[in-house]
């Protein structure tokens, strides 16, 4: 099994979405002896944003009127390794905290790098379609505090509608949401863990 771990949270150790996600990758790696684990931080190695002409060479559309940099070749060679990360990954296990009502901006940042039409998704007669089969996709969600009753529930499913609307775009229908809260006991993740190992297998 081939494990792509993504945390997005500025907080290090403080941080609830990083503690359920290493203790959930720890026990699928003990469930499942062998499995491969690609880790990335994006809040200590933010990528930059999509520029004009990244989005353009990431869409096939570069042409000799953008000059081709040492600066935008390495950011397409980059958009090229995160997009294979995902798409090699059995199971995408993805710390996604709130944050300001939103996602945090680095995570979007990996997102738009992973949107590439023709990879991740096609635009057809009908609509999009999305390109990406056979992944599963483990969201953990944190808000940092208490909100219930205290805002409309609307916005505590924000980010968690944002992403599972997106990863639907590109194809992904196996998407877990587990929403953990700074008490949780990593023996809650387990059942999660389990069936990833059945997805995998």
């Amino acid at each position: 099994m081939k494990i792509l771990h993504i945390d997005s949270c500025a907080l290090g150790d403080h941080s609830t979405s990083r503690r359920a996600g290493a203790a959930l990758v720890s026990i699928m790696q003990e469930e499942t002896p062998g499995a491969r684990v690609v880790y990335r931080d994006l809040a200590a190695a933010p990528l930059s944003h999509v520029s004009g002409p990244l989005l353009r060479v990431m869409r096939k559309e570069w042409d000799a009127a953008i000059p081709m940099s040492a600066e935008l070749s390495a950011e397409a060679l980059l958009s090229d390794v995160l997009l294979s990360e995902f798409l090699e990954a059995d199971v995408l296990v993805m710390g996604a905290p709130m944050h300001n009502l939103s996602v945090p901006s680095t995570l979007k940042v990996w997102l738009d790098r992973l949107l590439q039409t023709g990879c991740t998704y096609e635009m057809a007669k009908d609509g999009p379609r999305g390109l990406v089969k056979g992944k599963r996709v483990i969201v953990i969600s944190s808000q940092g505090c208490p909100l219930s009753g205290m805002t409309p529930e609307l916005l505590l499913d924000h980010q968690e509608n944002y992403l599972t609307a997106l990863f639907n775009f590109m194809g992904v229908n196996d998407i877990d949401t587990i929403r953990v809260e700074s008490d949780f006991q990593p023996e809650q993740l387990r059942d999660t863990a389990t069936r990833a190992h059945l997805h995998a297998a």
